[in-house]
């Protein structure tokens, strides 16, 4: 952690990597394909909603679209969008099936928060030696975060959460813990999934990492009770634990183990989309008095154009780390560094009052889109009700998933209760294992 905290601040003086610039006519075609391709999810989302046959179809349509979309909206060349397609995609498709036969009444925004996460781990496993796919250990730490993560942000008592908390890090150190209610008995089999893969006396570092994620979370709603008193250093320690201790969580969970380079990667890039977060939620946090490094900027009346040339250093450093990885595809690296570009131009855009005109004049050169378009279209696309939704699902139904060599998302709590059971799920989840 300290290492990261050293490097950010390193990269205060560093440069960065400004990558390809467009100019408005380039723009323009772009903003023309993404129009496009936001026409017709729009139209085909109406016969979406409906029911049977035309509701397949109109599915299968707005798949077709999102291939074009990628390549002339997005920049990205075709191994990449392979790569979404037959990929990223089809394994989302599969864990959000997953999750809503395990709990039909989880929310939607939850199963696609939860899908991220499950993202990053499965674009993890190129990068160190294994194939992309989808594994009962993914599966559990993923959905941790909409039944622990979001449970702890939600409006409940401090002393709730702190007794909530305490429970977890026991069930997290092996301690056969009862659990209370549906929302703990979720939690616990989401735990058990990644028991059965990694038994904890081979993998001792998973629940090293586990535990690690876990301390950073409460930290942070201590931090909550005590923001007007932290320091700078306070503040960038811990950003640092709670985004690279999660990725770092992320990597171990994929592999089961990490040498010291795959390590360091997945701390720095953890601690890079925390801070890219912190960003994007500037306004957020503002409003609700959270401390980050740009929310005590912005209160000091401090353009944020400093920090944002320091972020987009320290992603070109840590972009360099990844490139140094001896595993994954060319492909898969390029894809990665876009979207870490691509959160920082997006945030920026979104929150330009917070710098200076001539600084958001030359980061907008750097972005696909102009700055006023991805306002315009981000409110359009919230306007919309369930336009988002409907994509998601979408892809979610536009195909047959096999869900063979995962345990049964339907029974899988009772397996859970049930320890003559546990011989059965164990064999469904060996070959995970090692």
């Amino acid at each position: 952690m300290s290492a990261a905290a050293s490097q950010w601040s390193a990269c205060a003086e560093k440069a960065w990597d400004a990558g390809p610039r467009f100019c408005p006519q380039e723009q323009q075609k772009r903003e023309d394909a993404y129009e496009e391709a936001l026409e017709k999810v729009e139209r085909e989302a109406k016969y979406a909603r409906r029911g049977g046959k035309q509701r397949a179809e109109a599915q299968r349509r707005v798949v077709g679209v999102f291939p074009r979309f990628a390549t002339v909206a997005l920049g990205l060349e075709d191994d990449a969008v392979d790569m979404l397609m037959n990929g990223f995609i089809p394994i989302g498709t599969q864990f959000a099936q997953w999750a809503r036969r395990f709990d039909p009444a989880l929310p939607m925004m939850d199963v696609v928060q939860a899908c991220r996460n499950a993202w990053t781990m499965c674009g993890i496993q190129p990068l160190v030696g294994d194939e992309m796919r989808l594994t009962p250990a993914i599966i559990g730490y993923s959905l941790l975060y909409p039944y622990s993560d979001n449970f702890l942000d939600g409006g409940i008592t401090t002393q709730r959460k702190l007794e909530f908390s305490a429970r977890f890090r026991d069930r997290l150190c092996g301690l056969a813990i009862t659990a209370r209610g549906k929302h703990e008995e979720a939690v616990w089999a989401m735990v058990r999934l990644i028991e059965l893969q990694y038994p904890r006396r081979q993998f001792p570092r998973v629940y090293e990492c586990l535990l690690a994620i876990h301390q950073a979370q409460e930290d942070s709603i201590a931090q909550s009770k005590r923001s007007a008193g932290l320091t700078p250093p306070d503040v960038l320690r811990l950003s640092c634990a709670k985004g690279g201790t999660s990725v770092l969580a992320d990597a171990c969970l994929s592999h089961g183990f990490l040498t010291d380079a795959e390590t360091s990667f997945a701390f720095n890039w953890g601690v890079l989309l925390q801070l890219g977060d912190d960003l994007q939620d500037v306004q957020e946090d503002l409003e609700h008095a959270s401390a980050t490094l740009f929310t005590r900027a912005a209160r000091s009346g401090m353009p944020l154009d400093g920090l944002v040339r320091q972020l987009l250093a320290f992603s070109s450093q840590v972009a360099d780390q990844l490139d140094s990885l001896p595993h994954g595809e060319p492909a898969l690296k390029r894809l990665l560094r876009t979207s870490w570009r691509s959160l920082i131009l997006m945030a920026v855009s979104r929150s330009d009052q917070y710098f200076t005109c001539d600084f958001v004049a030359e980061l907008e050169t750097l972005s696909p889109f102009r700055f006023g378009f991805l306002r315009a279209r981000n409110k359009r696309l919230a306007g919309r009700r369930g336009l988002y939704r409907v994509l998601f699902e979408s892809f979610l139904e536009s195909a047959d998933v096999d869900l063979r060599g995962l345990p049964q998302p339907e029974t899988w709590i009772r397996a859970v209760e049930e320890p003559h059971e546990d011989r059965y799920v164990a064999a469904q989840c060996g070959h995970f294992s090692g």
